[in-house]
């Protein structure tokens, strides 16, 4: 459960940076993904669940 905390912990500083380095990049791709369709979004999220895990599991393996 530490590890997920941890990782957790990296998505929020990660995220952070972007949106305090680049607001208006940031305001821009929140605009656009109001207009991206649901079945895009789905397939970039489990497209990118899937890269995570895999990364996660040869950093621990």
């Amino acid at each position: 459960m530490t590890d997920f905390f941890a990782a957790l912990g990296l998505v929020l500083a990660i995220e952070g940076l972007l949106f305090a380095g680049f607001p208006a990049g940031a305001k821009k791709a929140s605009a656009n993904i109001v207009g991206t369709p649901d079945q895009t979004l789905r397939v970039v999220g489990i497209v990118s669940a899937i890269v995570g895990v895999l990364i996660v599991w040869a950093v621990r393996g």
